[in-house]
């Protein structure tokens, strides 16, 4: 590596960096090249953090790769923090807790955690918080079904 790279990048991040090109495989999904991506890396403990309205969709990944992995998942409400906590008496409901999230997570030992349908600002938190490394699988688009590149291919570019 040159002396410029070398002040951007550890050997560390070189390492993480040869290892995503080494998982990409084409026409391939993402699921899959996360899958890669841990075994290559010697992973064996992987956490899911995901809001509560992709439940579902959490609850097949943890099963998909269960078989190779030990998985351990947490959704956003985890700890039942009322909202009054953050947002005043007057608020209702359970807040999201996306530092619980990855305070848990690092209670399991987990090398690897993946984030599903995080709110903005709550998956910058986590990941900020998360002891291992995050890499994000589905953000939340309320009006795309998740899927905000819809907001791109919809306009007139």
């Amino acid at each position: 590596m040159n002396t410029e790279l070398n002040e951007l990048y550890t050997e560390k991040d070189s390492h993480v960096m040869n290892v995503a090109e080494n998982a990409r495989i084409p026409g391939k999904n993402r699921v899959e090249e996360i899958r890669k991506f841990a075994n290559i890396s010697g992973i064996k403990r992987i956490g899911i953090a995901h809001c509560v309205a992709v439940t579902k969709e959490a609850n097949a990944l943890k099963n998909m790769l269960s078989n190779e992995f030990e998985v351990s998942i947490v959704d956003c409400k985890h700890g039942k923090i009322p909202s009054s906590a953050f947002c005043g008496p007057e608020a209702k409901g359970v807040s999201c807790n996306p530092a619980g999230q990855a305070l848990y997570l690092a209670e399991q030992n987990t090398e690897l955690n993946i984030s599903m349908g995080l709110c903005v600002g709550h998956d910058m938190m986590f990941n900020q918080k998360s002891k291992a490394p995050v890499t994000t699988l589905i953000v939340k688009d309320r009006e795309h079904n998740h899927n905000p590149i819809q907001t791109f291919r919809n306009t007139n570019l």
